[in-house]
């Protein structure tokens, strides 16, 4: 179920309904109610994949349970094993089996050996990388002795598959979220009404602004043999500011949906494309992401408590590692080691106290550098994406593709209305007009945006782009 389909705009105002309804009735029957709705909207696509998820939530329940009374330091070692190895075998057998089946027969063929091994028709679970880092991370945490087990089952299960969230994030940890689901609940209008602002703006960022760029970008990049270095530098910028949108605004969107609800989700993004550094990057872009490679794949390989080497390739592992998570093909791993590669040298450079430039500067330095690792990321395979930095930096022609002149001129549009709008967030947040302190101007701005969707939104074979991995 899409936030931007009619099924979503019939769903989700019976659940708030009924959610408020049922709220005042008691903490059980208010969260098996959201275990429910959030099932429902899960199996939505594949009720099969029910299964994936509860077995998931099962085996981390158990495991929470006997760490809090398991104090053995071997027993605690084996339990925590048995649910990272649970949670990354799911995810590698869905996701990645192919991938290496496939790179393994390369290889040997570099070799000159043929060797045959069997693939298999697995579709992938939608959200199974984002549900099973959150349940993981709460043994992971409740190994640590950073969090207690919860005893509810009924809260658990319902916090694992918290349907806003479920699909593409954020990915919350539980010492945040969960214990919300043991709280009473009162419908608050102000913070309904903060929520629903934050629904139209995501929803105004994936249909007006991510979509109606995605024509141009995939009639640019659906065509590789046909364009030139000029016209794949602006589609480029375009995919750089569609994925954006498309992930800022799905996030938006459940942030909005679960605060309507009375819940409070981590923000995910800060407007990335004003970082002026890579770090500063990656602590804008994907928080809940970034922030979970932190915790517990940065800083358990050391950090940056050792060396500087040992520290420069902790950065590389890590940032090459959430490459592979994102996508089963080499064309993403590349691109997390031109982030991990980017954040080394910017690393090095500052211990050497070499790195002195201009904010201004900089950021156009990391938003450049960050469209060409994009190019990797939206190519169709890593010939591909060569294929069009050649075409860049050694056939930039001289005129530019436009397609379809109302494409183009709209998915313009959009683009120059995003950057008016993250300027003012940015650096005059009291001119930002769904929040301004006019009550008209509030009202005036929220139906400007829903009459522009509806107008100029891109409804049609819509899918959000973090749903594939």
């Amino acid at each position: 179920m899409l936030f931007n389909s009619v099924d979503f705009a019939l769903f989700f105002p019976m659940v708030f309904l009924l959610f408020w309804l049922v709220a005042n009735r008691g903490i059980f029957l208010r969260n098996t109610f959201l275990l429910g709705a959030s099932y429902l909207f899960y199996g939505w696509w594949d009720w099969r994949f029910l299964m994936l998820i509860l077995l998931s939530s099962i085996i981390d329940y158990l495991v929470g349970l006997k760490l809090g009374n398991v104090s053995t330091s071997g027993k605690r070692k084996l339990l925590v094993a048995i649910s990272v190895a649970s949670n990354l075998g799911l995810l590698a057998f869905f996701k990645y089996y192919n991938f290496f089946a496939d790179s393994f027969v390369e290889a040997f063929s570099f070799f000159g050996r043929d060797i045959q091994v069997s693939t298999l028709n697995i579709i992938l679970p939608v959200g199974i990388s984002f549900y099973t880092f959150q349940t993981m991370s709460y043994t992971l945490d409740i190994y640590r002795k950073k969090l207690k087990p919860v005893k509810d089952p009924v809260a658990f299960l319902a916090f694992v598959s918290f349907f806003p969230q479920l699909v593409a994030g954020p990915i919350e940890r539980a010492s945040n979220l969960l214990p919300q689901f043991l709280e009473i609940r009162h419908f608050d209008e102000a913070k309904a009404s903060a929520g629903f602002k934050q629904i139209v703006w995501g929803l105004f960022m994936k249909t007006a602004i991510a979509d109606r760029l995605g024509l141009y970008v995939a009639a640019v990049y659906g065509n590789v043999d046909h364009h030139n270095g000029m016209t794949f530098v602006v589609a480029t910028f375009f995919f750089a500011i569609q994925i954006y949108c498309d992930f800022a605004g799905y996030s938006l969107i459940a942030i909005g949906c679960a605060k309507t609800l009375g819940f409070d989700l981590m923000d995910n993004f800060n407007r990335p494309y004003f970082a002026s550094s890579f770090k500063d990057f990656w602590s804008r872009w994907h928080i809940s992401l970034s922030t979970w490679f932190r915790d517990y794949v940065y800083i358990p390989l050391g950090g940056s408590r050792k060396s500087n080497g040992r520290t420069y390739a902790n950065l590389f592992t890590t940032f090459v590692i959430s490459g592979l998570w994102h996508g089963a093909n080499w064309t993403f791993i590349i691109w997390g080691a031109l982030h991990g590669f980017f954040q080394t040298v910017e690393k090095a450079l500052q211990n050497a106290h070499w790195l002195r430039l201009p904010k201004a500067m900089s950021m156009i330095i990391v938003f450049a550098l960050t469209c060409f690792a994009w190019i990797f990321f939206r190519a169709g395979s890593v010939h591909e994406a060569f294929q069009i930095i050649q075409l860049i930096f050694l056939h930039p022609g001289q005129g530019l593709y436009t397609g379809d002149l109302g494409i183009f001129s709209f998915a313009l549009l959009a683009v120059i209305f995003l950057l008016v709008s993250e300027w003012m967030a940015e650096f005059r947040p009291d001119w930002t007009l769904l929040y301004h302190r006019s009550y008209a101007v509030r009202v005036f701005s929220t139906s400007f945006l829903i009459l522009y969707m509806a107008g100029l939104g891109v409804f049609d074979n819509s899918q959000f782009i973090y749903f594939q991995f």
